[in-house]
């Protein structure tokens, strides 16, 4: 099948060399504009755009997905099928081009975290199991009906960026396996039930501060959830503290918010329990484990 593919980060990379070792032909890559990254203002590439320049595949980059240029370039690739993965919303000008539509790849069992961030909500919740689901586009985002699903453990372990790993390697699969479906016209949908869809709103800095008054749990969850990027964190004296990695330590009783240092270790206090700091980032310094932290740094 010809396809074009829908792009913009890391995540997705594996999905797109699935796609090119592959029988299917990739016959275009959309992805975001370019942007300019640090203090000289340098010209980045996104991911997608990276890789698919390395491999020789035409890239489109459109300022706008309702410009009539870049709709018209759509439709003369002739394509078969569109595939989406962690990109803008498209209009239906634009997914409704190919005679087999446009589906998207989404980092959760459908209908559970429609949104973002899907990946972050799963660990920020504690859960211990979540999945990839692939889902024909429509005007509604991510209510489209299901064309297959892969759960995927979450081990206690995972942060954000090993479970965004080990995902999108799942993701890869789990496309090819879709486009045969598809291919084969053996493919099957599945409405979802919007009575119990929950939300997976995009990251923000609010959602990343630290409430001491929460559940040390809670916490542990968080700091997994956002963990490598961009990171929980608490202000003390007026300076910002990113955490990393941390555990969660039954038998201290620290008040709520009340810091505990030895010689090698940290330890705040939360509304029942106490959280051990493993891996911490003063503001303007890298990150750092706890004895490396203390050999130069006193709360």
């Amino acid at each position: 099948m010809k396809i074009v593919f829908f792009a913009t980060p890391d995540f997705a990379v594996p999905a797109l060399e699935s796609l090119i070792n592959s029988k299917h032909s990739v016959v275009s890559v959309v992805t975001n504009t370019d942007k300019e990254q640090g203090r000289g203002k340098k010209i980045a590439f996104s991911p997608i755009k990276e890789f698919a320049l390395k491999n020789n595949l035409n890239v489109l980059q459109p300022e706008s997905f309702k410009d009539p240029i870049f709709i018209e370039q759509l439709k003369q690739l002739d394509a078969d099928i569109f595939i989406v993965v962690a990109f803008k919303i498209l209009p239906k000008e634009v997914y409704s081009i190919p005679k087999h539509g446009s589906f998207n790849l989404h980092g959760s069992l459908l209908p559970k975290y429609r949104g973002a961030a899907p990946i972050q909500w799963a660990l920020i919740n504690g859960d211990t199991k979540t999945g990839l689901t692939t889902f024909f586009l429509k005007e509604k985002v991510d209510t489209g009906n299901m064309i297959l699903k892969e759960e995927v453990n979450i081990e206690p372990a995972d942060d954000f960026g090993s479970l965004h790993d080990k995902m999108s390697s799942v993701g890869a699969r789990l496309i090819l396996n879709s486009l045969d479906l598809i291919e084969s016209v053996r493919v099957q949908q599945y409405e979802q039930d919007d009575s119990i869809a929950t939300p997976a709103p995009k990251i923000t800095k609010e959602i990343c501060k630290i409430d001491w008054n929460k559940d040390a749990i809670d916490i542990h969850n968080l700091v997994r959830g956002v963990s490598p990027y961009p990171g929980a964190f608490f202000e003390h004296n007026n300076k910002i503290f990113k955490i990393f990695k941390t555990k969660v330590i039954e038998n201290k009783n620290l008040a709520i918010g009340e810091i505990l240092t030895t010689k090698n270790e940290i330890f705040i206090g939360c509304n029942n329990s106490t959280l051990q700091i493993l891996l911490i980032q003063p503001e303007g310094r890298k990150r750092m484990n706890a004895d490396e932290f203390l050999r130069g740094y006193k709360f």
